[in-house]
């Protein structure tokens, strides 16, 4: 039963993933967790497009970006950034919020 439910869950995520704004969000909660939290959450809304496809439109090896998105990638900044161009994002910069 625990397999159908977790099988359920990433396919409604990555239904909800296909709305630009709630990638953004997802990916902006993603990034506060830790790198690898990151990379997984930025991988989710790469399946969306199909990593094939992604990796295709953003002129990035498919091998390669499978390796960069794994939990124990690194990425180049400009690998990143070409996967949220290509999902519709982009990079933003803001102050760090202060702890309580």
């Amino acid at each position: 039963m625990r397999k159908k439910i977790s099988a359920d869950y990433q396919k409604d995520l990555l239904a909800r993933l296909k709305d630009p704004e709630y990638a953004a969000e997802y990916l902006n909660a993603a990034i506060e967790e830790n790198r690898e939290v990151f990379l997984l959450a930025l991988r989710n809304v790469a399946e969306v497009q199909g990593i094939a496809a992604l990796a295709k439109k953003a002129h990035i090896n498919r091998e390669n970006l499978y390796r960069a998105l794994s939990p124990t990638g690194n990425p180049q900044l400009s690998t990143l950034a070409a996967v949220l161009e290509v999902s519709g994002l982009q990079f933003a910069v803001q102050k760090k919020k202060r702890a309580a």
